[in-house]
């Protein structure tokens, strides 16, 4: 590298790099209404907020237990049903297995259609037509995971190897039997690792669902915020991230061993 390369004589353009993200921030802050001012000035309830949120209570871990095996229970039935609808309408969503271009077409507009709708949005409609309970959560779950899985599995099923796909189709196979026999072993492992990502996926946002009144330890958090006891909300997020922390290990360590 030359002298006049380094950073040393290149200061100018970074220079001329921050006073650009600088105006960013302050014409961002102008179009928001955003004053930064009110951070620090609200420093006081920040510093009462903080010292309470600090001292977890750590004798209310009992009464979360429940509601985080609930909430576990809600991701990973809601994985297992998206899953099993997202394999065989993944098949239909490529040409690889239909041979159809006009039905593929249709399937992938449906899921383009499942997959636009946010988590949040889509608990908040669960709701609106089941009630309040986990059963809404394992619903939800269950869309989101049909609609990020289904994507995976039909692009899986577009790289497999065309041979025994040939070879089936020669001897007279029917598409059911060709993606039974043919299709279904190339992409078993891919699934399988898609079924753990999605549970991992599952696990964080199941907590975030009971804001919405979709059950699981969301709901609990909801209201100790709600009711400011913020040692408890606390306790709650430090049990989240272990539990998160666990189902991500274990997963990561499934999904290395079928790779």
């Amino acid at each position: 590298m030359r002298l006049k390369d380094t950073v040393h004589f290149n200061w100018y353009k970074h220079l001329f790099i921050a006073v650009i993200i600088a105006i960013c921030l302050v014409a961002s802050a102008g179009v928001t209404g955003a004053d930064f001012t009110e951070v620090f000035g609200n420093a006081e309830q920040m510093s009462i907020f903080m010292a309470r949120f600090l001292q977890p209570d750590f004798a209310y871990i009992p009464n979360i237990i429940g509601p985080m095996i609930s909430t576990l229970q809600m991701s990973v039935v809601g994985t297992a049903i998206g899953v099993a609808f997202a394999v065989p309408v993944a098949f239909l969503a490529t040409t690889t297995v239909t041979g159809n271009q006009v039905l593929t077409t249709v399937v992938r507009f449906f899921l383009d259609i499942v997959r636009t709708i946010p988590n949040l949005l889509l608990a908040a409609l669960m709701v609106a037509i089941m009630g309040i309970g986990e059963l809404t959560g394992v619903l939800t779950i269950a869309v989101f995971t049909f609609g990020m899985v289904s994507q995976l599995i039909y692009e899986a099923i577009e790289t497999v190897d065309e041979g025994p796909i040939e070879a089936a189709e020669s001897v007279g196979a029917n598409k059911v039997q060709i993606a039974f026999w043919s299709v279904a072993p190339q992409i078993m492992s891919q699934v399988a690792g898609y079924t753990l990502y999605a549970l991992e996926v599952n696990v964080r946002a199941s907590t975030v669902l009971g804001y919405v009144g979709a059950g699981g330890i969301g709901v609990i958090l909801n209201s100790s915020l709600a009711l400011l006891q913020y040692s408890r909300v606390s306790v709650i997020i430090l049990m989240i991230l272990v539990v998160v922390a666990i189902v991500d290990g274990v997963s990561e360590a499934a999904r290395r061993r079928l790779s």
